[in-house]
């Protein structure tokens, strides 16, 4: 689970989202639930390591109000949440903006974009290294074949949503949420993670319908 350095990184990302907001603070509460590492979604971008992880991932998390001051880039909202795996693998945090667009009076689409912090593998040992007794080299051999190797902890966050507004203070969003090193943070391994679900969204305040 997560040590110290990723729960600071928790209270640094649901900081940095209310920061980001200003006077307006926390608009909305997500809790989601998530297939993990998701084959089709990895192999369709290429992302080289789907469906190595098992699991589902539990996301919770908080959205702002949209940022009047950052109308100039279509006023976004700003978010933070945790995703914790079931299988104790590869759990993250992540941080970053994301845009509600209007598509019916019901239905909206929202593409997002953030960073991300993992406790998951990263920079994996190579398993052709030389002197390498038998046990090791299978050991590092289910290492590969059983957990991502992100290179990098520090990752960018793409996501996108189709979400339904429910009645009430209720929402609920069918929601893919992509986590990589982008060959930035890293050069090399470049294998991200794909998680496809469904999260529930709670206005708060004023944003209640």
């Amino acid at each position: 689970m997560f040590g110290k350095l990723a729960w600071a990184a928790v209270a640094a990302a649901a900081i940095g989202a209310l920061g980001f907001a200003g006077p307006a603070g926390a608009a909305e509460l997500l809790l989601g639930a998530y297939a993990h590492d998701v084959a089709f979604l990895g192999a369709a971008i290429g992302s080289g390591a789907a469906d190595r992880e098992k699991g589902a991932d539990i996301e919770l998390g908080i959205r702002s109000d949209r940022i009047e001051a950052w109308r100039w880039i279509g006023a976004p909202q700003a978010h933070a949440f945790v995703s914790v795996n079931t299988d104790g693998t590869s759990d993250f945090v992540a941080a970053g903006l994301s845009w509600p667009i209007r598509l019916t009076d019901r239905f909206y689409l929202r593409p997002g974009l953030g960073l991300a912090y993992t406790d998951g593998k990263a920079k994996l040992p190579a398993v052709n290294a030389p002197g390498l007794t038998p046990a090791e080299i299978q050991r590092r051999l289910t290492l590969y074949q059983t957990r991502i190797d992100f290179g990098s902890r520090l990752l960018f966050e793409p996501e996108i949503a189709l979400g339904a507004h429910l009645g009430g203070p209720w929402s609920a969003e069918l929601s893919w949420v992509h986590i990589s090193n982008g060959e930035i943070f890293h050069h090399g391994k470049n294998q991200g993670l794909d998680d496809a679900g469904i999260r529930v969204i709670y206005a708060l305040g004023a944003r209640g319908r």
